[in-house]
């Protein structure tokens, strides 16, 4: 099929949805979770069997069992990036260095996992009198290779300090997870983080587009088509949009030529929502093996053996995995259920606003 200029190929949306570089995972959750049945039980009545993927159903327990979620499992390499999006439930980060969190609701929390870390995601009911829905992306971005033994952190963006983008005229929101767009700004990556250097171009956003008509215009890039641009149409009326003109179905990604502007338009009768990821590629060998991304096999045996010494733990006095359970659930030691961060011992909350 002939494709416009703008448009390099249409394809089929995978799970994991298929990435460029430097990104190297891209998914897409959305989960009803219920109401808790009571505050003294954040987990299921029925277990979960350690692989729940069936998206037929209206939530999953992944690799959960009482609690839904990703028990704790180790990285090296790259970083993790959990872009919240809506829902009422908070996911519940704990890791080997002793940082917990509660998030949702629009916040990011950006991992750096550098020479290693271990961590959990966990999705509790917490909350009796609403659903604990959770509505998020989690991508995976590539470091260098002088990076990848950086020192494992985590920031938290909360929600209030996002930037979006709203055009009523055009019938478009655009929220900037990282990058820039329309005078917009992401928030700070991480300083190890490929998307620290502006002149690399990493941008992350979640485009909404009204129905009847939403229209959004992403500019070129500076850098032309030096950039990987890659547009994911994951929710959207069957009939999807129009990408340059092009058709744009539903559960569908585009791969763009970033060196010219592109313009989105849902001719649909419902709200389409997108996900671009685009940036520079780092340009170097990716050797992968399940949470370890390294430039060499020789480097992948590395983290196997590294692992296996250390469970990647902060390397000193401390245990290598300071809680009783796998799947841990840390409260706000200020106030309970509540969205909180608490790193090295120090506990910050969302700005009032």
């Amino acid at each position: 099929m002939s494709l416009r200029k703008g448009v390099k190929e249409i394809a089929s949306l995978r799970f994991p949805m298929q990435t460029l570089d430097p990104f190297l995972f891209a998914v897409h959750h959305y989960d009803a979770y219920p109401a808790a049945r009571s505050q003294d039980d954040m987990g299921f009545a029925q277990p979960g069997n350690g692989a729940d993927f069936d998206w037929s159903k209206p939530y999953r327990m992944y690799h959960g069992e009482h609690v839904a979620g990703f028990p704790r499992h180790p990285h090296r390499g790259f970083e993790t990036i959990t872009a919240t999006i809506d829902g009422d439930g908070l996911i519940a980060h704990s890791d080997s260095f002793g940082n917990s969190a509660l998030f949702g609701r629009g916040d990011i929390q950006w991992m750096t996992a550098g020479k290693g870390i271990q961590h959990s995601e966990m999705f509790p009911l917490l909350f009796t009198d609403t659903p604990n829905d959770s509505n998020f992306f989690q991508i995976w971005l590539n470091l260098p290779a002088e990076r990848k033994m950086a020192e494992p952190s985590f920031s938290m963006h909360w929600a209030e300090g996002i930037q979006r983008c709203t055009d009523a005229d055009a019938g478009n929101e655009v929220t900037v997870f990282a990058g820039e767009f329309g005078g917009k700004r992401g928030q700070t990556p991480p300083p190890a983080s490929w998307a620290a250097d502006a002149n690399n171009e990493v941008m992350i956003l979640h485009i909404v587009l009204q129905p009847s008509g939403g229209r959004v215009t992403l500019p070129a890039s500076s850098f032309g088509d030096a950039v990987n641009r890659r547009a994911y149409l994951f929710k959207s009326a069957a009939s999807g949009v129009t990408v340059d003109g092009e058709a744009f179905g539903a559960r569908h990604c585009a791969t763009l030529d970033a060196s010219v502007d592109v313009e989105f338009v849902n001719t649909s009768d419902e709200i389409a929502h997108i996900l671009l990821l685009s940036g520079r590629p780092i340009g170097e060998p990716v050797v992968q093996h399940g949470p370890f991304v390294m430039n060499t096999r020789a480097e992948i045996a590395d983290a196997f053996r590294d692992y296996q010494a250390t469970a990647f733990g902060p390397g000193d006095d401390r245990p290598s995995w300071p809680y009783d359970t796998d799947a841990p659930v840390t409260l706000s030691q200020n106030g309970g259920r509540v969205r909180f961060a608490r790193q090295n011992g120090v506990e910050t909350h969302p700005p009032k606003v």
